[in-house]
């Protein structure tokens, strides 16, 4: 678990160093961000990761988050604090759009690729484009997600957990902005898809 090790693979040092955690937290044990292990009060009971990961969910299920975004509020997640929950919850955004348009691509290039409409008719639509009101909608959601890629998962997928702290109130506002996006792909038109079908 030396960081030295996984310098080109972030994302999984944070995700097993998490989940190591959970584990060895009953033992009074947990692994640091620089891999060096150090002695926390041992959990007897319910871990402190569990009560945390239960309160988030509640929360959230009052604000009637989307289904997709719950899936995220783990304690393996929330060992140290919300910082991967969100990570997590943020790049199911770009699962959900690759599933939709079986296209391959990540982050700023996908939403380009998908519901850029100018010149071309967009793998994914709000609306059938046909005013400059709906146009704008479109440009917005397009920027809003780049902003919750560029903004949360960019950041959190190169920078140290501990110099990007969130807490509970931050990630219930970043947890719902993504809910929001959730329920607006599940809505979305599929022009591509109706294009194809017409042509074939």
């Amino acid at each position: 678990m030396k960081p030295s090790r996984h310098v080109k693979n972030h994302e999984w040092f944070h995700e097993i160093r998490n989940q190591l955690n959970f584990i060895l937290s009953f033992e009074g044990l947990e692994i640091e961000h620089t891999g060096i292990i150090k002695q926390i009060t041992a959990s007897k009971t319910l871990s402190e990761a569990e009560e945390r990961a239960l309160k988030l969910k509640k929360v959230l299920i009052d604000r009637i988050i989307h289904n997709d975004v719950l899936l995220f509020c783990k304690a393996e997640l929330l060992v140290d604090n919300y910082f991967h929950a969100v990570f997590e919850a943020t790049k199911s955004i770009a699962e959900k759009i690759r599933n939709k348009t079986n296209l391959t691509s990540d982050g700023a290039k996908l939403i380009d690729q998908t519901l850029a409409f100018k010149g071309k008719i967009p793998y994914l639509a709000l609306s059938n484009l046909m005013t400059e009101s709906e146009e704008s909608e479109q440009k917005g959601f397009m920027n809003l997600i780049k902003g919750v890629f560029g903004t949360f998962r960019n950041t959190t997928a190169h920078a140290p957990k501990i110099t990007w702290t969130i807490n509970e109130q931050d990630a219930l506002d970043i947890l719902s902005m993504i809910s929001l996006i959730h329920r607006k792909l599940d809505n979305v038109i599929e022009p591509m898809k109706i294009y194809q079908g017409t042509s074939l």
